[in-house]
């Protein structure tokens, strides 16, 4: 029985779509532009979150040490940072590296090699550049280096400087960047979902008003709420469908046209390849949202008329 009358729900839905004619194709190009939109916050999404993984990388603290430093010293303080779960990675440079860096740089610049090599020794100091998992968590990786410096055999620390001080002011623009860009993205999401319903429940409401007499006559006759809301809910789920399957035709060729003008702006982000890689969780979202959407849309257009 309940069978039955899922599928007459079902076949009644179809029919009303159908009958919609143009009201039913205003509310699929509504729910469309609707779906657009949630689609362009995923690539918005995607592309900052790629804008801040390389700013974030190019961030970093370096810990330099007193010349007189010894190797085994300064790895054993690589080594006590290594164990702190806030750091990602950490590159160790020696002074003689650090050195062949310094004539790689400067080698078209005579007076600065002359005056280097007038002072008979190698004046650099070794380093450790340290990034961190979260920009956030610089400061609590400086503590623990002033906090706990190595000691020479003489008694003396090791740390020469510490560089976080320059990059401080940097590196809490990137966090609060983040934070904000993190919280802006929920609220136009959130904003967004709400005018996609409103939008969709004009539209749907339209349809449903077509069919008031017809709502009316199933009320009189003892038809439950459930069975009268039952095919609305159905057409309001397949507008979200074809929606969703028209965006994700629409997105090829645009995020193909798109990615291939914009790839060298956005540091290698390629819109197109992003969509490729990530299809399944694009036509995910975007049908469920369809089918959330519509119905939801469906279901606040109908009651108006159930509760009268």
């Amino acid at each position: 029985m309940k069978l039955m009358i899922l599928k007459r729900m079902l076949v009644a839905g179809g029919k009303n779509f159908i009958r919609g004619g143009a009201v039913s194709a205003a509310t699929v190009l509504i729910m469309t532009v609707t779906l657009a939109i949630i689609g362009s916050l995923i690539f918005l999404s995607a592309l900052l979150s790629f804008t801040l993984t390389i700013v974030k990388d190019k961030v970093d603290v370096s810990v330099y040490f007193v010349t007189t430093a010894s190797e085994a010293d300064i790895l054993a303080v690589r080594d006590q940072l290594k164990k702190l779960p806030q750091v990602a990675s950490i590159t160790y440079t020696s002074a003689d590296d650090a050195l062949t860096a310094f004539r790689a740089r400067h080698e078209t610049d005579q007076l600065t090699l002359q005056a280097l090599d007038e002072l008979g020794g190698n004046p650099l100091d070794a380093s450790l550049e340290i990034r961190a998992k979260d920009p956030s968590e610089y400061e609590s990786i400086v503590n623990f280096v002033e906090a706990s410096p190595t000691l020479s055999s003489v008694g003396t620390s090791i740390v020469d400087r510490i560089n976080y001080a320059q990059n401080k002011e940097i590196i809490d623009r990137l966090s609060l960047a983040i934070q904000a860009t993190r919280e802006i993205g929920f609220a136009v999401i959130v904003f967004f979902a709400i005018a996609s319903i409103l939008i969709a429940f004009a539209t749907i409401r339209l349809a449903i008003y077509t069919a008031k007499e017809e709502i009316a006559v199933m009320r009189l006759v003892g038809a439950s709420n459930i069975y009268i809301q039952g095919p609305f809910i159905v057409t309001g789920v397949i507008t979200g469908v074809i929606a969703a399957i028209l965006i994700l035709l629409l997105l090829w060729p645009a995020t193909w046209y798109v990615g291939m003008k914009t790839a060298g702006w956005f540091g290698g982000f390629n819109i197109a390849s992003y969509y490729g890689n990530h299809f399944a969780f694009i036509f995910s979202i975007l049908i469920c949202s369809g089918i959330v959407l519509g119905a939801i849309a469906s279901v606040f257009a109908i009651n108006r008329y159930l509760k009268t």
